[in-house]
């Protein structure tokens, strides 16, 4: 049943820590062996076809998204956490309907007396 007095404004996919191995870092040491990171990622965009008619064909795919965010992580190498969240933040914006994304990455262990160092980026499609 659809009802006619909600307006709508948009739909949010959260991907929640998504923990993954990389090379990340600038030290010798960081560049040599494998180190966690923890991805968090959040999608803005039109849900409202996928929600009124129950079609996939409609849906954001995001199993889809999250496997190439494994892939690029996992294959690539960084020197900066602003690199790979500015790349996963661009892979994830690439996605037709994507119309704003924030990506989160944690690199625990970064500093000793810290769970973990974050970095979040955001950007909306123009």
């Amino acid at each position: 049943m659809v009802r006619r007095d909600i307006t709508f404004d948009h739909s949010q996919i959260h991907i929640k820590n998504l923990r993954l191995r990389t090379y990340i870092g600038l030290n010798t040491d960081e560049q040599t062996k494998l180190q966690d990171v923890v991805i968090s990622i959040r999608v803005d965009y039109d849900g409202r076809a996928a929600a009124s008619e129950d079609a996939v064909e409609h849906a954001l795919n995001y199993r889809v998204i999250t496997k190439q965010v494994i892939a690029l992580v996992e294959n690539n190498r960084f020197l900066l956490l602003e690199k790979l969240v500015f790349d996963v933040l661009s892979l994830v914006l690439s996605f037709d309907g994507v119309k704003h994304a924030a990506v989160e990455v944690d690199k625990p262990h970064a500093l000793r007396f810290a769970d973990s160092v974050s970095l979040t980026m955001a950007a909306s499609r123009s």
